[in-house]
């Protein structure tokens, strides 16, 4: 008998490369930053970076975003690497990416496109999956030309998982169309929320909102006990998840919601902006910082504005400065061996974090360091509110 033939079943990891601008005034350390979070968009979309490439540029190009030089180095490489796809730090216009996609002949892919993918991944509810198919929609109807050559070369991979070939291949009537169905199935899904949010307002809502990877969810299930899903990938969380928590005698509702990040696509921020209204009509929020990212002080800026978008920004807010026990001092790296001294809570408490951000606290949900008095000061803000509004509520007292 012949010798018997095996197959490699494994999924094959997409290789990609990256291209970032750097523009006046930018920092070395602010370019890195954006990579970087761009690189953990790709793996959180199931594919691998191989290389990053950037240029200083007044403004990106018109017509390729990068150079005529650069995009030919890129090409360059691309063809001798054998790479999948390029994925752009910024959004490209429809003939930006015409253009790229002749020049390259491989998949092209920005930053929307990109986080859009990651969504359409993730969303389990009839909700989040209308909402992402809106936004899926409403990005790539200026680029339907586009896509009708790149089905003929692709089918699947990372930024493909899109509403279904038979809503590109329509025209733009259909496409039309089908936007304005999704954006009446989402109006009757707002209807049904607000009603059952009418039915629980006799309790105070806490919203968890921060960044994306943060620790939220890992924080709601600390204090809630359920199960909701988290990982260390961005967006592990898509839909809001509402659970009932009880603090000694007192009962409130706890939410978890999606995480910011920046640039999110505007069509993304608009679709879902109906998930997010349990972050504006929320009572306390709670902002879960992850101290021990080199820029938390930066995605604390961008969850501060995008709060203030939503008009959310003047609520009652609890900063809760997670992952203590990750966290490293920013000038460790010029200081010798022995003087990188872990900061205790103590150190943290006398911090300008803490003087910065009233009130505030730090904490290890991973580890349960601080938990207590994390549950306390939540107690005493839900019972200050309760007691407000419900005076003669025995339950307090």
């Amino acid at each position: 008998m012949g010798k018997e033939k095996t197959y490699d079943t494994a999924v094959k990891q997409e290789r990609a490369v990256l291209v970032g601008v750097i523009r006046p005034g930018e920092k070395p350390e602010e370019t890195k930053e954006y990579l970087d979070e761009l690189t953990f968009l790709v793996d959180t979309a199931g594919g691998v970076v191989d290389n990053i490439f950037t240029q200083k540029m007044l403004k990106p190009d018109r017509g390729t975003f990068v150079g005529t030089g650069k995009l030919e180095e890129i090409r360059a490489y691309v063809k001798s690497e054998e790479i999948d796809m390029v994925v752009f730090d910024d959004e490209l216009s429809p003939s930006q990416l015409r253009n790229i996609e002749r020049e390259l002949e491989v998949k092209v892919l920005d930053r929307s496109n990109l986080i859009l993918d990651i969504f359409a991944g993730r969303a389990q509810t009839s909700q989040a999956k209308t909402q992402v198919e809106l936004a899926q929609l409403q990005y790539l109807l200026p680029r339907l030309t586009r896509l009708w050559t790149h089905l003929e070369r692709q089918k699947g991979g990372i930024g493909m998982r899109g509403p279904g070939e038979t809503q590109i291949e329509s025209d733009r009537r259909m496409i039309l169309e089908k936007i304005s169905l999704l954006k009446g199935r989402l109006k009757l899904i707002d209807k049904q929320n607000e009603t059952q949010r009418k039915n629980r307002t006799e309790l105070i809502r806490v919203a968890l909102v921060g960044y994306t990877n943060v620790g939220k969810s890992t924080i709601m299930n600390m204090i809630s006990k359920s199960e909701v899903f988290a990982e260390n990938k961005l967006f592990a969380t898509l839909d809001t998840t509402v659970r009932k928590v009880v603090i000694d005698n007192l009962p409130f509702l706890l939410s978890d919601t999606v995480g910011f990040i920046r640039k999110l696509p505007h069509h993304l921020v608009e679709c879902f902006k109906s998930t997010l209204d349990e972050v504006r009509e929320a009572d306390i929020l709670i902002h879960v910082v992850d101290v021990s990212h080199t820029s938390f002080e930066d995605q604390i800026r961008v969850v501060n504005e995008t709060l203030k978008d939503l008009g959310a920004r003047d609520k009652e807010t609890i900063v809760v400065f997670n992952k203590i026990d990750a966290y490293v001092n920013p000038e460790a790296d010029e200081m010798n061996e022995d003087e990188k001294v872990t900061l205790t809570l103590e150190d943290f408490k006398r911090s300008w974090m803490a003087q910065h951000n009233t009130p505030s606290l730090f904490i290890s949900a991973l580890h349960k360091e601080n938990l207590e008095e994390f549950k306390q000061l939540l107690y005493d803000k839900v019972v200050a509110l309760h007691t407000v509004r419900y005076p003669y509520d025995k339950l307090l007292y």
